[in-house]
This record gives C-alpha cells, structure tokens and sequence, in this order.
C-alpha cells in the first residue's frame, strides 16, 4: 500500500510514495527508520528522535539565528559548534548546500519572501543555509550582531563603504592601506562624486583635521599592509563618532583570535577570509561584520542587487577552517616572533618590523590591542629592489606569493607586487622601499624558516 510521506515540508499537498517501486528504495529506508517521524511545518523541516523525545529543526529558512547558548560559549567551543544547523539527517559536519534557489510551499509564501514578510531563503545570491552558517559562526567569533558574506575580501571592503556613501560625502581613510584598497578609496569612490583624504593614521590629529562636515566613514587597517603601522582603534573610533561619521577597520591582519575591533568601538569590521581563515591557499571569500541596522538598513540590499555572493562551497570550507583558525593563527604568531628575533640585528638588512618586538615603534599599542604581534613580518634589505630580488629568488622553502595567513610561508615585495599601482613617492612616504619584502610566517618549524632564509641572505 503507499505510504503518505511529506516530502521535506516544502509542499502543501502530501505527495503518495508507492514503497513497492525499486525507484523508491531510498523512501523505504527513510520511512521505516525507528528513529525519526518526519512532519510537515511549513518551510521548516521537524522530525522527532524517539529514543530521546528531542524535536529537531533543520536549516531551510534564513531565520536560523544563534541561540543565548551559542552565545555564552567559550571561544574554542565557538568556533567548532557556532552557528551549527543540521538536516534531518543528522550529519556530523556542517551541510553543505550546493543549490541556486530555493521551493516555496506557495505562491503565497513566495510572494511572502520576496516582500520580506517571511524570513525563507529566496536565491542564493541573496543568502545560503551553508554561507549563513559561516557568517553565524564569523559573529561570534567578532562579536559582532550581524555579518553578511562575499564573494573576496575586496568584495567585502568595497561593499561596506559604497552601501552607505552617496554623492557628496566624504571618507577619511590611513594612507597605509591595501593597494586594491587605495584604488577604490583614492579612484573608485570619486567616480560616484565621493571625495577622499588620505592621512598618516598614526596621527590622530591629522585624522581630526581632515574631518568635514560631509564626513562619513572613516576607514584604516591595523596592522597595515604591509609595513604594520598600528592605528589607535579607540581614538580614530571616538573621533568618527563625535562627527557623526562611521568608523571601517579592514581587520585581515590581525584576524579576531589577536584583534576585535568593534571591543575598541568600530561600527563595521572587514576581511578577507582568503587570508588566514581559510589559510590554506584553497579558496577566495569575505565578510562584513556590523550591528542589525547597518546590515539592514545599508549593506542587505546592497549585496543582493549587485551580486558578490560567496559560493555555498567557498563557505563550507571556510566554516569548516574556523575550527582550527585559532591553533593556526597563534602558532603562526609564536613562529613570526622567532623568525623575527632571528633576523633582527642580521647585517644585511636596514630594519626589521614586527609589532610583538619591543623595538618596534608602536608595541605598546599593539599589545593594547592585540592578543600577539601577527603572523607577518616585515624587513628591508640593503642593497634595493636588486638585492631583494635576489634574496627572494634564493629561498628553497619559503615560497614566493602575494597572499598572506597561510599554513605555507610566503614571501613577496610590495613594491612590485601588492602596491606596484602606487606612484613610487606615496610608496615611499608608506614605507614601502625597494628594498622592503614581507614575509608571512607558516606553520613549518621557524628554525627551517630562519635557515632559508639566512641562506638566501648569503647567497644575495
């Protein structure tokens, strides 16, 4: 005799499954297992475990929101079970939900999503089970109200300024920046009649007196990128707010194991999660990270008629990397303390930087703000972009590549590489000499680190 079985709550009518048929074996399975009765509930998918008498809810709407628990757990629990929803299947690993849309019960409920009256999933440009999930878990590591993810960090960072500026506003960003993000604050926003001033964001005078009255974000990275200037978080934050303005930190370098920038009172918190998140080379991702009303009211809609999505599968791995994000990040700054003791004082090079040393000039700062001094070290060698070159084409080990937070350490020179689209004279007023070359310390033992490179030292 058929069985009346609902299949996954997502139609009105019980559709009739002949178990008799062999196409149907897998119902069969399903429907005869003791432990589950699976029921209809609108767009929310419910089955009950006998055994325990416990209710489940799987993850088919986008109002799958962190529970007071998730909340109030430690950190390390937080990044393995934050923002955990499971399938009525009950898998172990977070699900992976490789769809572009999604059914409705009805053309009411339909007409209900698209007016924002129900809180389903629609499209996932707009949002995904598995991208809410990393976005979940991203919230609680931040401490952070809301998040919406993107397709690359970039994504990210160019999102979280034009969602909120028009024509006619101003930003006030830190000189030291990205050089992808000096093109969109210095070349971007100006198309859109949105004026900019760069500033040395060290100074907090200079940031107060480029304010104006039209002044609406404010935006830096600390540690910069890449000569690790550290800008008083707090300051700039009570400046923004005393004008009414926004303060934007784009956090990649520090990551929120050492860094958590809305603790020292920013509104909107970027990153590239293809840095350390991930952390090992495999995929391209970002994230915004606000409170509900900027989310809301400025970035929501933003993302979903422009489309910098961030692909199911991207998030899933990048979820699945959180877990071990901390054992990474910290391992990576204990081997970046040792490389950089072990470089510093070395006769070939004009001056190393690293914000854990106690030589370094903004240290007291950094360990303000910071848990530990970063995976990235940076150092100058004597000789120019000639010397450095060849110091780079000696290494056996350390790789040579523009991406940074990897399991791998990597080396590159942003002089031609990250900032080559920079006018030489702003390169240099950055910092960023022809000698200079920044190195992101892995996770391989920091003497091999070292050895390599102190022979690619001799040998250039």
């Amino acid at each position: 005799m058929p069985l009346r079985l609902t299949s996954l709550g997502f139609r009105t009518k019980p559709q009739l499954w002949d178990l008799g048929r062999p196409a149907c074996d897998h119902v069969k399975h399903f429907a005869k297992r003791s432990g589950c009765t699976p029921c209809p509930a609108g767009r929310v998918f419910l089955w009950k475990d006998h055994m325990t008498d416990k209710t489940h809810r799987s993850v088919f709407d986008r109002k799958t929101e962190i529970t007071e628990e998730q909340k109030k757990w430690k950190p390390a629990t937080q990044r393995v079970r934050g923002g955990l929803y499971r399938s009525q299947f009950g898998e172990t690993s977070e699900a992976l939900y490789l769809t572009s849309g999604y059914v409705y019960q009805s053309a009411e409920e339909a007409e209900a999503r698209f007016k924002g009256e129900d809180d389903g999933f629609i499209y996932s440009r707009f949002s995904n089970p598995t991208v809410k999930m990393f976005e979940d878990r991203m919230c609680l590591l931040e401490g952070a109200p809301a998040a919406r993810a993107t397709a690359t960090g970039m994504a990210a960072v160019t999102a979280s300024l034009l969602c909120q500026l028009q024509h006619g506003d101003h930003v006030v960003a830190a000189r030291a920046l990205f050089g992808s993000c000096r093109f969109v604050v210095e070349t971007l926003l100006p198309r859109f009649g949105i004026e900019s001033t760069l500033v040395d964001g060290r100074d907090v005078s200079a940031w107060e007196q480029a304010m104006r009255p039209n002044t609406k974000v404010l935006f830096l990275e600390t540690p910069s990128n890449p000569t690790l200037e550290i800008i008083d978080l707090r300051a700039v934050a009570d400046l923004a707010h005393r004008h009414e303005a926004r303060l934007v930190v784009d956090n990649v370098f520090a990551t929120p194991i050492l860094q958590r920038p809305m603790e020292f009172g920013a509104d909107v918190v970027v990153y590239s999660a293809t840095k350390h998140v991930d952390g090992q080379g495999r995929c391209l991702g970002g994230i915004v990270l606000a409170d509900e009303a900027f989310v809301n009211d400025h970035l929501a809609n933003f993302l979903r008629q422009t489309g910098p999505a961030l692909s199911p599968f991207n998030a899933w791995v990048l979820t699945k990397s959180i877990e071990s994000l901390d054992l990474r990040v910290r391992q990576m700054c204990r081997n970046a303390e040792i490389v950089a003791e072990a470089l510093a004082g070395h006769k070939k090079l004009s001056r190393v930087d690293y914000p854990g040393r106690p030589d370094h000039p903004q240290h007291n700062l950094a360990m303000a703000q910071m848990d530990m001094g970063g995976s990235v070290v940076t150092f100058e060698i004597e000789g120019g972009k000639a010397a450095a070159f060849r110091v780079c084409n000696a290494l056996t080990l350390v790789d040579i590549s523009n991406n940074l937070g990897d399991a791998k350490s990597l080396i590159t020179h942003p002089a031609t590489t990250t900032h080559q689209r920079i006018p030489e004279d702003e390169r240099l007023k950055m910092g960023i000499t022809p000698g200079l070359v920044r190195i992101s310390v892995g996770l391989e033992d920091p003497e091999d680190i070292s050895e390599d490179l102190f022979r690619a030292l001799d040998a250039a």
